[in-house]
């Protein structure tokens, strides 16, 4: 079988990530790199062996190549998409996929006329501790999925806005904690809660004084269900503390998951500290899993690189989508939901008032 040819737009922390996770999967290839700056596009090829490219169009066409992955700043990933698609390649895009429900759309549309994929990062529901949660609810374990709760308490220093040119700012970055940090927790909450047609939100900036956007968000949450949900995000919080995702159901079982503890993780600056456990388990009869399971995920954490294989899954799913013509398991529509929410929470903290979906 032919390997899934793969480029990557841009060339910044995430990308090497994405290009070694590529790397590491022997039916996957990376072939090519696109950016504008061209130092830093052609030492990111000579890095990984790989072409380099002055034009999306042109690395997708003379590369032939079957998919790109867009690793480019927040505000970019609709246009950089957009291209990538309009030159005949699928797409994977880091997260958030775009900033705005209508560029969302813009992009879904797009890959359908052509007959492409679309598929959004979410690598941590690859987890073995989320994934017991989803099979959970899936066996009706929990009953309906009534309450959520998203805790994520972590800390970002002056250092790490310095780090790039577009963090912390408006028009570079869109957003602050709830567009670069908080995606994960809320695609996972929308997972298992379902879709969300109801917020109230507040956010502000407690002590990032050299920072335009953000820092903390808190919202309430109405799901389709009837289901109901809080949202506490935080990079104000020093040290990183954790993120936490809580579920609980009609029947009065409970299960969570701690997706990151201790310092929280900066890709291409620290690694993961701990391993995602789960941290709440009150479904009668699989109360003692708890300690055995937590065990079992150190174990496991310890002998792989956390953000490597968890991120190789998700890539090699989007390239056996692509071969197998199915939809990826995080596809456009799935990262839709967490750009809604998120774009909910900032107009109800501007308007002062409940935002439907």
């Amino acid at each position: 079988m032919n390997k899934v040819r793969f480029g990557i737009l841009t060339y910044g922390k995430v990308a090497h990530l994405h290009a070694q996770a590529i790397r590491s999967n022997p039916e996957l290839e990376l072939v090519a790199v696109w950016g504008r700056d061209r130092q830093k596009r052609e030492q990111f090829a000579a890095t990984y062996g790989i072409q380099a490219f002055n034009s999306i169009s042109e690395m997708i066409q003379r590369a032939h190549l079957d998919a790109v992955l867009v690793a480019s700043p927040h505000p970019q990933h609709v246009q950089h998409s957009l291209e990538a698609l309009e030159a005949g390649a699928h797409v994977l895009i880091e997260k958030p996929m775009a900033l705005t429900k209508t560029d969302c759309d813009r992009v879904i549309e797009t890959a359908e006329r052509f007959g492409l994929k679309v598929g959004v990062i979410s690598q941590r529901r690859w987890y073995p501790a989320v994934q017991r949660i989803r099979e959970a609810i899936n066996a009706g374990k929990i009953g309906t999925p009534m309450i959520g709760q998203v805790t994520m308490l972590g800390w970002r220093d002056e250092a790490y806005y310095k780090s790039d040119p577009w963090r912390g700012s408006w028009s570079r970055e869109g957003g602050g904690v709830l567009v670069n940090q908080a995606p994960h927790q809320l695609d996972l909450l929308q997972w298992f809660m379902g879709p969300a047609t109801e917020v109230f939100a507040y956010w502000d900036n407690i002590n990032h004084p050299y920072i335009e956007v953000e820092d903390t968000a808190l919202a309430l949450i109405r799901f389709t269900s009837g289901g109901m949900a809080t949202i506490l995000v935080s990079n104000s919080q020093k040290p990183g503390i954790y993120a936490k995702v809580h579920i609980h159901g009609s029947s009065g079982a409970s299960v969570g998951v701690q997706t990151d503890g201790g310092a929280m993780f900066v890709a291409g600056l620290s690694k993961i500290t701990e391993a995602p456990f789960n941290d709440i388990w009150t479904i009668p009869g699989e109360e003692d899993n708890l300690k055995l399971w937590k065990a079992q995920d150190a174990d496991f954490f310890g002998i792989i690189d956390t953000t490597l294989y968890f991120h190789g899954l998700q890539i090699k799913d989007f390239a056996d989508a692509i071969v197998q013509n199915r939809p990826p398991l995080v596809d456009g529509k799935e990262g839709r939901k967490t750009v809604a929410l998120i774009e909910a929470i900032y107009q109800s903290g501007k308007e002062r008032r409940p935002i439907s979906l």
